[in-house]
């Protein structure tokens, strides 16, 4: 298949406005190509995933397109640092200095080239985020699957320096979900079987999520028997479980999505799952890899905790404090942490012991405090993914019980809420 270019794009690959853009531009044909994209199409915001530090191959990119004027052509705000610029103080004595130093620096170049510097896995939250049917460029991937799957934009997983590229040029390669046909879903899940209080509670999206996305893999599920109502922060616990369990960047959920009416507006046939309480206590099982006892950590904001998440840790707390024998973090946006900061949730938290950090994830090194021992958390994607990431074993809950636990100082399990699986 031939990609079509228009002059404005043809004049880039020629140089026209000099060679960092020149490189851009190659980046985005080159895709474009190998995903066999007819043309490319204009994108009106970019989430940038590349302002996450690995190693200095990440500040050279940035520094040679500073250095060659090149500028972005669309709004674009940046993915959370790998560490926190309001509280740099927790890496005081951190052994991996290089790794703190430069990603400080790769955050403060970002800033320059041109990113609204929100520091968010979750900028969905923020004010002004896509309409529906918006193209897009997103790299992370809970964002990815949420924009696509909730706020009904269309982005492809964008990996990082193509994130970039298609920011620079205001333009991503027609193919995959930008395009109608490859949205339509490819297999199908029946929530019929599970009990109708069990799909009331926070914890059953997570691990939902958890279990929809081990066997999707990378192919697009529909989901039917979801409640009606069903808020975002429900259905951001399947989006981001989902796209760690699986690799999923787009699913849809029947009456609850905005492109799923109905089954049959999304399902282009394929394997149909019944959805039993033992697939949801094994997703539980894979999530949790420690022993209940005491705790060191109890970690929320996976992805990026919302205003009601923490109006529900508040109301869970009821006036009461953490225990001082662990640390309880909550990992947030810069905007919503002012937000709660002027309705006094912020002081009251921190009161209670809480630390209430922006900017990054807990469970990413350079890590914050080195924490290790036995953690818990209600974010299906942090318990999958933090015991690679740092000496922690991890037993996942729903978010009263991480709050309770936080407040005994270990792991408290409400016997209500597993009965109801057994």
């Amino acid at each position: 298949m031939t990609l079509q270019l228009d002059e404005a794009d043809r004049a880039l690959l020629q140089g026209a406005r000099g060679p960092a853009m020149k490189l851009a531009m190659e980046l985005v044909v080159q895709a474009a190509q190998i995903m066999e994209a007819p043309r490319l199409i204009p994108v009106s915001f970019a989430h940038i995933d590349a302002c996450f530090y690995s190693g200095q191959a990440h500040i050279d990119f940035v520094q040679y397109l500073l250095d060659h004027d090149a500028r972005f052509a669309v709004p674009s705000w940046s993915n959370n640092g790998v560490v926190s610029l309001t509280h740099f103080d927790l890496y005081d004595g951190n052994p991996d200095q290089e790794m703190v130093q430069g990603a400080r620096k790769l955050m403060e170049l970002y800033e320059a080239l041109g990113c609204t510097p929100v520091w968010t896995c979750a900028p969905y939250h923020l004010p002004g985020r896509p309409r529906k049917g918006a193209h897009i460029v997103v790299g992370e991937s809970n964002a990815v699957t949420f924009y696509n799957s909730i706020a009904g934009c269309r982005t492809n997983k964008y990996g990082d320096y193509l994130d970039v590229a298609c920011a620079l040029v205001g333009k991503a390669p027609f193919a995959g979900l930008h395009t109608d046909e490859g949205r339509r879903a490819q297999l199908l899940f029946d929530l019929s079987d599970v009990a109708e209080e069990w799909r009331q509670e926070d914890i059953f999206y997570h691990l939902l999520g958890h279990h929809v996305g081990r066997v999707s893999g990378r192919r697009i599920p529909v989901i039917t028997g979801l409640p009606a109502k069903a808020n975002e922060d429900n259905l951001k616990a399947v989006s981001s479980a989902v796209a760690a369990s699986g690799g999923v960047e787009l699913w849809h959920g029947v009456g609850v999505t905005p492109e799923a009416p109905d089954a049959d507006a999304v399902f282009a046939g394929g394997p149909q799952h019944r959805v039993s309480h033992d697939d949801l206590k094994a997703a539980r099982d894979v999530l949790t890899s420690g022993r209940d006892g005491p705790l060191d950590l109890v970690a929320f904001g996976t992805p990026h905790f919302s205003a009601n998440e923490f109006a529900d840790v508040v109301k869970a707390l009821d006036g009461r404090r953490i225990s001082g024998n662990l640390s309880c973090v909550i990992t947030t946006s810069r905007f919503v942490r002012d937000y709660i900061a002027g309705k006094g949730w912020l002081a009251e938290l921190e009161r209670a012991g809480v630390t209430v950090v922006a900017d990054i994830c807990s469970y990413y090194t350079p890590g914050i405090r080195q924490v290790r021992g036995r953690a818990m958390t209600n974010a299906a994607k942090w318990a999958y993914y933090a015991p690679g990431m740092l000496p922690v074993e991890v037993c996942f809950g729903s978010l009263r019980e991480c709050v309770e636990s936080a407040v005994r100082g270990e792991v408290w399990r409400d016997s209500r809420l597993w009965e109801a699986l057994a």
